[in-house]
């Protein structure tokens, strides 16, 4: 049964994004941020944690997942080192590498001027 949660929650994110994606002007990186962002909101709230635990790689996965999981390590780097924790905490609680691909994007964002979609 835990694939079958995983299978039909991620199928149902990924479908709902989609949709967003087809729907509206956004940019696919800003969905992407949203997600990211959402995530983390979720996370603060204590809505996600159960999420996770029904759908397992189902809610893990997707980018509301990846915020969920940089929410968790500020967190606990807060905890663990204080202010410093909030730059430290999103570092050491996933990949270095997603991490910079993160903050090199949004370097990049304020460099180059994004468009909306017509």
């Amino acid at each position: 049964m835990d694939y079958i949660n995983a299978f039909w929650v991620g199928g149902a994110i990924c479908a709902l994004v989609q949709i967003l994606m087809e729907k509206t002007k956004m940019l696919p990186g800003r969905i992407m941020v949203m997600l990211v962002c959402l995530g983390a909101l979720l996370g603060a709230l204590g809505i996600y944690q159960p999420f996770i635990e029904f759908a397992g790689a189902g809610a893990s996965v997707p980018l509301l997942g990846f915020g969920n999981t940089l929410f968790k390590g500020v967190k606990e780097a807060v905890d663990e080192y204080g202010f410093l924790g909030i730059f430290l905490g999103g570092l050491k609680a996933s990949a270095a590498g997603i991490s910079a691909a993160l903050i090199f994007a949004y370097l990049a964002s304020i460099i180059f001027q994004p468009k909306m979609k017509k």
